[in-house]
């Protein structure tokens, strides 16, 4: 499967998207209209791929995400499979809102909730949905009561740029681990909002003064190419995937592919460094697979572009399109 066309032995985290669907339509969302669509992992498929994983990877840890992963019906049932029958460690990415009974049922096999807001107040409910800010706060709320660490993400926009300091000292009060800023891309829904984009890229730096002055007790973790010179060619920080030959730090895999799943060499791509994979249609020849190590690889048709530390796994067959997976 992968080792043979790319040489990588070990994968430590499988990022698992469930589903594509949503209880929100954010303005920067970048799956855009594959919100709409029905296509899941079925619960077998699912447990099947997080123990092939495991098994021949010797995958550590699997980040389940969405669409929303808490609309997803089966997600306690993979939650604690992962957990308590593969031991890996289990953190799900949510918006956070009205959670609060699913997270109590899955809260001891959880280790990290990470919630999504971007801004403060009516800022975040501007982009993301009325009433999510307060959502998500409560949800934040009880993952500490429960005994669950918790981490943030905010992708940065014009609007919201101003308050990521008064965000991170809102989340420090409610007990959360690590805020990760991400960099806002026009794809998906964002390609529709422009006026989201920072135009400014001096900002970024202003951004990133204030954050190294600030005296902060979370941890904040800044993507690289929220600066004002863009990303650097290569990966250079902690958060990319690639650190040796042969090992690879994480694995995305979404639930729709018009390829099946474990024949994966033909549709495999070499892209550039500093250009996202492009979703394209099939060749009437099959790509060259890449060199042992090479990055990064990416895409599989009907895909959403990835960053360049992913390697994409196809969904085996795609659900009728009438599915509901909630």
């Amino acid at each position: 499967m992968i080792g043979e066309v790319t040489g990588i032995r070990k994968i430590r985290m499988l990022y698992l998207q469930l589903l594509y669907r949503c209880n929100f339509e954010c303005l920067h969302c970048f799956h855009g209209k594959r919100l709409q669509h029905a296509d899941a992992f079925t619960a077998d498929e699912a447990v099947s791929l997080l123990a092939l994983m495991r098994e021949r990877y010797g995958t550590e840890a699997v980040t389940l995400l969405g669409g929303e992963p808490f609309v997803y019906r089966d997600l306690a049932q993979i939650v604690q499979y992962a957990k308590e029958e593969l031991g890996q460690r289990v953190e799900i990415c949510t918006n956070g809102y009205r959670i609060e009974r699913r997270l109590t049922e899955i809260a001891p096999h959880l280790d990290l909730l990470r919630v999504s807001l971007e801004g403060v107040g009516s800022t975040n409910d501007r982009i993301r949905r009325f009433g999510s800010y307060q959502g998500a706060l409560s949800a934040l709320n009880l993952a500490r009561e429960l005994g669950v660490t918790t981490g943030a993400t905010m992708t940065v926009t014009s609007r919201n740029i101003d308050e990521v300091l008064p965000l991170a000292r809102i989340l420090q009060t409610f007990g959360v681990q690590q805020l990760k800023l991400h960099h806002l891309r026009a794809v998906g829904n964002a390609s529709d909002h422009p006026e989201l984009l920072v135009t400014d890229p001096a900002a970024y730096s202003r951004l990133r003064e204030e954050l190294q002055t600030a005296e902060l007790s979370i941890e904040v973790i800044v993507d690289e190419d929220l600066s004002e010179h863009g990303a650097p060619d290569y990966p250079t920080g902690h958060t990319w995937a690639f650190r040796s030959p042969g090992r690879v730090c994480r694995l995305q895999t979404p639930p729709r592919s018009n390829a099946s799943l474990p024949e994966p060499t033909s549709r495999v791509a070499r892209w550039p460094a500093g250009l996202p994979p492009q979703p394209r249609e099939p060749a009437s020849e099959p790509l060259q697979p890449p060199a042992a190590g090479a990055l990064p690889l990416s895409v599989w048709p009907r895909c959403p572009p990835l960053a360049h530390d992913s390697v994409v796994l196809p969904k085996p067959h795609p659900v009728p399109g009438n599915a509901d997976s909630a």
